[in-house]
C-alpha cells in the first residue's frame, strides 16, 4: 500500500516504533499543511491509505471526490467533524478510528503550563532576564483562589484535581451531568452561569467542540468576568463567540488569556489578532502534542492500516463503505 502520513508539522512519525512496523509499505510524511482542495488531491492522488493527525486537514466531499484510489482513512484522535462520512461511505473509503478518545494528561498538564506561565509572567521573566533585568514583575499566588472548571470530563477533572490541590477553591459549571460529577467531587457548583463567569480567578474551558457547543461562551460571559482574571482555552476556539475573546481582552475583561487553539491553524506568519495583545499568552495547539501521546495516536493509526491491508479491518466507524468497495471490485 502507498501511505501518507499529513500535518506531521514536528517529524514525529519517524520516530515512533510503529513506524518500522510499516517495512514494505510505501510511506510518504508531510509536514505542512495545504489548504487548497486542488493542492491536496494531487498529494494524495495515488495513495491507498491517509493517516490523519488529528483534526490539521479537513477531509470533505469536493476532496473526497478527487481521491478514486483511496481506500482507508486512518484518523488519530477521537474527533471526527473534519471528515465528511457519508461521503466517504460512498466511494468505498473505510474510516478507521480510535476509540475511546486521547489519554487527558497531556492537555491537563499544559493548562497548567499555561496557567503558572501566565500568572507568573515567566515567558516575559525569562526574557527580561536574557536581557539583563531582574524581577520586572510581581507574580499571582494560587492558593485561596477560585479555579473555574466549565465542564468536568476526563481533563476537567485532572485540572481540577490539581487546582485543589494547589490550595485552590474549584467551582464548576455545565451539563446537569457534569454538575453532579462535581457535587460527588466534593467540588462548588455556581448558583448561576453568571456568577461562575463572575466569580473565577481562573477559568478554564474544557468542553468538547460540535455544532451543539460553538460559540458557547459569549461576549456577555467574558465582560463579567474579574480585570484581574485569567480565561484559559485548551479545548477549541471555536467554543468562544467569534471576535469575543479579542475584545474582551482589548476592554480588559478577563484581564489575561492563555489560549492554545485558534480557528484556522496552522498560525503562521504571527497573524493572528491574539498575537499582537500582551495580555495573552499563545502557544501553537501542543495540548495533545506530546510524547505519550503521539505514541498511542500513531501505533493505533498503524494497527488500522496493518488490519486493514491484511483483509481484518478494525475498528471501522462506516462499515458500509467495506460493502460498497466490494460492491464496486466485483
Amino acid at each position: 500500500m502507498k501511505i501518507a502520513v499529513l500535518d506531521d508539522y514536528s517529524n514525529a512519525f519517524r520516530r515512533m516504533p510503529s513506524f518500522e512496523r510499516l517495512k514494505g509499505h510505501e510511506v510518504v510524511i508531510y509536514h505542512d499543511t495545504v489548504k487548497d482542495t486542488a493542492r491536496l488531491a494531487e498529494r494524495l492522488h495515488d495513495v491507498d491509505a491517509v493517516v490523519l493527525t488529528q483534526e490539521r486537514s479537513p477531509f470533505h466531499r469536493p476532496l473526497i471526490e478527487k481521491l478514486p484510489k483511496l481506500k482507508l482513512i486512518a484518523q488519530t484522535g477521537s474527533h471526527r467533524g473534519h471528515f465528511d462520512i457519508d461521503a466517504c461511505t460512498e466511494r468505498g473509503i473505510a474510516i478507521a478510528s480510535l476509540s475511546g478518545g486521547g489519554m487527558s494528561y497531556s492537555t491537563a498538564e499544559l493548562a497548567w503550563g499555561l496557567i503558572l506561565a501566565s500568572l507568573r509572567h515567566i515567558p516575559f521573566e525569562a526574557e527580561q532576564m536574557k536581557r539583563g533585568a531582574w524581577q520586572s514583575t510581581i507574580g499571582t499566588s494560587l492558593r485561596g483562589r477560585t479555579l473555574g472548571i466549565y465542564a468536568l470530563g476526563r481533563i476537567g477533572t485532572t485540572v481540577a484535581e490539581v487546582g485543589k490541590s494547589l490550595g485552590m477553591k474549584v467551582l464548576c459549571w455545565g451539563r446537569e451531568g457534569s454538575k453532579a460529577k462535581a457535587r460527588e467531587s466534593g467540588y462548588e457548583v455556581a448558583e448561576s452561569r453568571e456568577a461562575f463567569f463572575a466569580q473565577a480567578d481562573v477559568l478554564s474551558l474544557h468542553i468538547y467542540y460540535n455544532a451543539e457547543t460553538r460559540g458557547i461562551v459569549k461576549a456577555a460571559d467574558l465582560a463579567r468576568m474579574k480585570p484581574t482574571a485569567l480565561l484559559v482555552n485548551t479545548s477549541r476556539a471555536g467554543l468562544i463567540e467569534e471576535g469575543a475573546l479579542v475584545n474582551a481582552l482589548k476592554q480588559g475583561r478577563p484581564g489575561f488569556a492563555a489560549v492554545d487553539v485558534y480557528e484556522e491553524e496552522p498560525v503562521t506568519g504571527a497573524t493572528h489578532p491574539l498575537l499582537s495583545l500582551p495580555n495573552a499568552l499563545c502557544t501553537p495547539h501542543l495540548g495533545y502534542a506530546a510524547d505519550t501521546q503521539f505514541t498511542r495516536f500513531y501505533e493505533v493509526a498503524v494497527d488500522h492500516i496493518l488490519a486493514f491491508a491484511a483483509g481484518k479491518p478494525t475498528n471501522i466507524i462506516n462499515p458500509a463503505a467495506l460493502e460498497q468497495s466490494r460492491s464496486a471490485r466485483a
